[in-house]
């Protein structure tokens, strides 16, 4: 017999809104209290507020989960919660089935149903929509990959000019095809502002990126540049699910994933030497990681910084030019702003105490 309310076609929701810390710890409680098949949980992100949407297998009991709720967040966001019911549907189809393939410079971000429309020219960033936030549709993400295709793009150039060789007796430039005499090297005029990051005996990058989340950036630059990555975030599950996306691009063994908040562990200072960092995280942690990030930075190096309102880059650019950085560039996208800063080549960076 149907029932007459249609439950058979709907789900229960739950919805809040509050502020981001608060939607961080209800969503771990509900994660924690329930079965991975009997809830999925997602965190919206605004630039006013934080939302947290509950989707139910099977209609939960309203007061207990108030009750939880009231632990975790207090007796206020308990008494905010609404409950509604919105028509059943495949969530994660649905969710890939909405979201087109980004494009951020020669990156794109696509799902696995969309893998036949990366173009072959391209360099395809495959993550699921339906494992974590962070599929390259937000403005931050994409401010952070075209940031990340400028510099490396550049790092690519400058390398194909070669040391002076004794049999060709100025050097030459060269690419992938046979090395042929040159009577110049490529002018300055002809690298962006980005191509003088120092290489030392022409070994792979060193890479830093904090706030992992998918794996995007990381993926990005191990593609990119063929990069030695080390990756970092606070949520063990997100850790987690960028390895699965790193194995899924093929870059895993370039790629270290680590679970930790902040970068005060000894495996950041472990290489010593980055060439580029990435912190696509919020105001609030950026400027409290400005004095850490920066000593890790090697002089010459770039650090990208996301995560920001366009009011709120002044405040950043300021913590990071007290640690020696000035900035390079700014990419604005949907009232969110990218910054690339750069330590100075003859900058001396301050011994961090082992």
């Amino acid at each position: 017999m149907k029932s007459e309310d249609n439950t058979s076609t709907s789900t229960i929701r739950a919805r809040l809104d509050a502020d981001e810390a608060t939607v961080r710890r209800l969503s771990d409680a509900i994660c924690d209290s329930f079965e991975a098949e009997a809830v999925a949980v997602a965190m919206l992100e605004r630039p006013d507020r934080w939302t947290l949407e509950a989707y139910f297998r099977d209609p939960p009991q309203e007061t207990s989960f108030r009750a939880l709720i009231a632990l975790a967040g207090g007796g206020r966001a308990a008494n905010d919660v609404i409950f509604d019911r919105v028509a059943a549907n495949d969530w994660v189809a649905a969710s890939l089935t909405g979201l087109a393939p980004v494009v951020a410079g020669r990156f794109v971000v696509h799902g696995r149903h969309d893998r036949a429309r990366v173009p072959i020219n391209a360099i395809g960033i495959e993550i699921e929509a339906a494992l974590a936030f962070g599929t390259g549709h937000h403005g931050t993400t994409r401010g952070c990959l075209l940031a990340l295709d400028a510099i490396l793009k550049a790092i690519k150039k400058r390398r194909l000019a070669f040391p002076p060789s004794p049999l060709a007796g100025e050097g030459w430039v060269g690419g992938n095809r046979r090395p042929r005499p040159a009577t110049r090297t490529v002018p300055p005029s002809r690298l962006t502002p980005f191509a003088d990051l120092p290489r030392k005996g022409g070994g792979k990058i060193n890479v830093l990126d904090i706030g992992t989340g998918t794996g995007i950036l990381a993926i990005a630059a191990a593609k990119a540049a063929h990069a030695r990555v080390l990756a970092s975030d606070n949520d063990e599950r997100a850790v987690a699910i960028a390895r699965v996306n790193a194995a899924a691009n093929h870059v895993a063994t370039s790629i270290e994933f680590v679970h930790a908040a902040g970068i005060s562990r000894r495996c950041f200072r472990a290489r010593r030497h980055y060439d580029l960092v990435c912190a696509n995280i919020l105001l609030g942690p950026v400027r409290r990681l400005a004095a850490e990030a920066a000593a890790l930075i090697e002089p010459g190096g770039r650090i990208v910084l996301s995560g920001l309102l366009q009011e709120q880059a002044r405040a950043v650019i300021s913590a990071y030019r007290a640690r020696q950085l000035s900035l390079e560039r700014r990419f604005a996208l949907e009232g969110w702003v990218t910054l690339v800063m750069r330590r100075g080549a003859g900058a001396r960076k301050k011994r961090r105490p082992e």
